[in-house]
């Protein structure tokens, strides 16, 4: 806390990010390393950030390398940041870049540092595959031999499937399914339909690529270089902005076959992308010269039972961050959602304008409120941008607070799910000198 007792205000300078690309196109021969040092050092330059004003670094980053595993320090020292720095790498699946966020908001609110860095990288490219535990069991007590008929032994009870290689699974590990059968679990308990799914799915590409032409999305890009210089990467490549509900119409499910409604077109791809924010105590920042964008006003995390819940947590979060600020959803100016699935989108929309939900979930006597199609994900979301784990949080926060400005909106509400049955939303206000 300050001197006087009172939280301190927190702003939000400025964010950015990386294009977010499929995974295995430009950027698989990148690491995880690389490309959030890229997005650090992007900040870095565009904010002309002093180090001496930086007294934290937080980073998301879900499925990591271990020769990097506090990928937060790393990037941050090769982005060229002070080493007196600390930095910590943080885990909470989808949301991994907005606990980076709030936990800076926090450090900064109570008056233990002034400012911070957050934000997260996720490259699917590069995922670690491993041994299978038998023959990884065997290969560390090899760190025991001591002579050459110690190498004896090393076979003896390995059987040829334990050589197969071990690739990081995509299920959740508490039930054992994947994260598309939960959606489509989900789609069918709260009457979702296909139909409804493709046409949310349109909306995001046809909006994205949109807002790319306008140049809306390149304005929060740091682009990367590549093949010394000579390639250079600036737009996302996922979009796509010929796609309509007859092409989305003839994809056959993914998950649940033949009768599921997710397909590969209303559902996020696997991404590769690093994000990054810079946030200050207010009168830190002024004295310095920066100029803030939005205030970070209050932020909730919710949990839930995974399975057919697993994705419905931003509708259990937008009314515990609504409360703390006394506001309706009527007064938010600006809505930025995660997409991980048009059915999760559509499902979470459904349950926060419904009374019976609200009645027999929330314990509340009416409903949330309905979110206009208007204000909502209007430069398109995760669906058509992409998902790097780690990194959208940060890319929600950084694309709500330039819009609050160009719109000329004051509050803006930004929410995820994540694995596990978790949820997140934080409210931001426009900052007005």
């Amino acid at each position: 806390m300050s001197s006087s007792g009172k939280r301190r205000e927190v702003v939000f300078i400025e964010g950015g990010r990386t294009p977010f690309l499929r995974s295995q196109s430009d950027f698989k021969k990148l690491s995880a390393f690389d490309l959030g040092r890229e997005a650090i050092s992007g900040l870095v330059g565009k904010t002309q950030l002093d180090g001496s004003d930086i007294d934290h670094v937080w980073y998301g980053n879900v499925i990591q390398d271990i020769n990097t595993s506090n990928i937060a320090r790393e990037a941050s020292m090769a982005a060229g940041l002070p080493d007196h720095i600390p930095a910590t790498t943080l885990s909470m699946a989808c949301i991994s870049s907005n606990v980076a966020l709030t936990t800076a908001f926090d450090a900064i609110a109570c008056g233990r540092i002034n400012g911070a860095i957050a934000g997260g990288v996720e490259v699917m490219s590069d995922i670690p595959i491993r041994f299978r535990k038998p023959f990884r069991q065997k290969l560390l007590e090899t760190q025991k031999y001591r002579k050459p008929t110690d190498w004896l032994k090393f076979f003896k009870g390995l059987r040829p499937s334990h050589l197969l290689p071990e690739i990081p699974s995509i299920s959740e590990f508490s039930t054992g399914e994947t994260m598309g059968r939960s959606c489509d679990k989900m789609c069918a308990k709260y009457e979702v339909s296909r139909e409804e799914q493709d046409h949310f799915a349109e909306r995001s590409h046809l909006l994205a690529a949109k807002a790319t032409e306008e140049g809306f999305l390149n304005d929060e890009i740091f682009p990367v270089s590549l093949k010394n210089g000579d390639k250079l990467i600036r737009e996302d490549n996922g979009i796509r902005g010929d796609t309509s509900k007859e092409k989305l119409a003839k994809l056959r499910p993914a998950f649940v076959k033949p009768h599921g409604t997710v397909t590969a077109g209303n559902a996020s791809f696997l991404t590769d992308g690093a994000s990054a924010g810079l946030v200050m105590e207010k009168e830190h920042a002024l004295e310095r010269g920066y100029r803030p964008k939005a205030i970070l006003r209050a932020y909730s995390y919710v949990a839930q039972r995974p399975d057919d819940e697993l994705l419905i947590g931003p509708a259990k979060a937008v009314p515990v961050v609504l409360d703390e600020m006394n506001l309706t959803m009527d007064e938010i100016d600006v809505f930025e959602f995660h997409e991980a699935f048009a059915g999760q989108m559509v499902t979470v929309l459904k349950a926060l304008a419904s009374d019976d939900f609200a009645r027999n979930r929330l314990k509340r006597e009416q409903k949330v409120g309905e979110i206009p199609e208007e204000k909502l994900n209007t430069l398109g979301g995760s669906l058509s941008i992409g998902h790097p784990f780690a990194a959208t949080g940060m890319r929600l926060v950084t694309t709500a607070a330039n819009r609050l400005i160009r719109e000329n909106g004051r509050y803006a509400l930004i929410a995820a799910c994540a694995a596990g049955g978790q949820g997140h939303a934080m409210v931001i206000e426009r900052f007005e000198e």
